[in-house]
């Protein structure tokens, strides 16, 4: 328990650390699949992101600036905060605008850029990464190796390598998709506190409602 008390306070800083906006090495694109988390969280929130005609796969959880070891978070800012109209227009990414709002309010203020600017590199992102089509086409929840998410998107994005993307699972079911890119959004090897590829060869994956 210490030992991992210890690494859990190494990788978020000392206490009362205070981070520096524009001060990283590389971003993380995580993706979360939209019918986990609704299943687990979103549908006892009510969120809109799970109503039947969302039609949401894989949203954008967050572009999160990265140290090689450990992540920056509410970094201060001399950018303005976005608008809920400025939100509202980023949900079809995040798949709600308090989404879009908490990930700017967390992540998006280390980036060192307007709010504008960092949903723009986090759409431009997003579209940059191929999302498997075979995911999106099943009609039935399956329960699969992790690893095969993990090379069904290393199949549709030939740039990528496994060093470059890892897979999570929480409760049993397919979370998110994590791709490792350099600042200018080229896909490179994740750094070793990244890379924790969930091992379940039973994992729930649920089908887009």
């Amino acid at each position: 328990m210490r030992r991992l008390i210890a690494l859990c306070l190494a990788l978020a800083g000392p206490a009362g650390a205070q981070h520096t906006a524009g001060a990283f090495d590389y971003y993380v694109l995580a993706l979360s699949w939209s019918p986990s988390w609704c299943a687990l969280e979103g549908d006892d929130r009510g969120s809109p992101q799970c109503a039947p005609e969302a039609d949401f796969g894989w949203v954008l959880h967050g572009l999160w600036p990265q140290y090689e070891t450990g992540w920056p978070s509410e970094c201060p800012t001399e950018h303005r905060h976005p608008t809920r109209a400025d939100t509202a227009a980023e949900a079809d990414l995040f798949g709600s605008s308090g989404s879009a709002w908490h990930q700017w309010r967390k992540h998006g203020v280390c980036s060192g850029l307007p709010a504008e600017d960092y949903y723009d590199l986090a759409r431009l992102a997003y579209e940059g990464i191929a999302r498997p089509q075979i995911l999106r086409d099943l009609d039935r929840a399956v329960t699969l190796p992790a690893a095969l998410i993990e090379e069904a998107f290393l199949r549709d994005n030939p740039d990528l390598s496994a060093d470059m993307i890892t897979i999570t699972c929480r409760s049993g079911r397919i979370q998110e998709a994590r791709i490792c890119l350099t600042r200018d959004l080229k896909p490179r090897d994740c750094g070793a506190d990244v890379v924790r590829d969930c091992t379940l060869d039973d994992a729930l994956f649920d089908p887009i409602r």
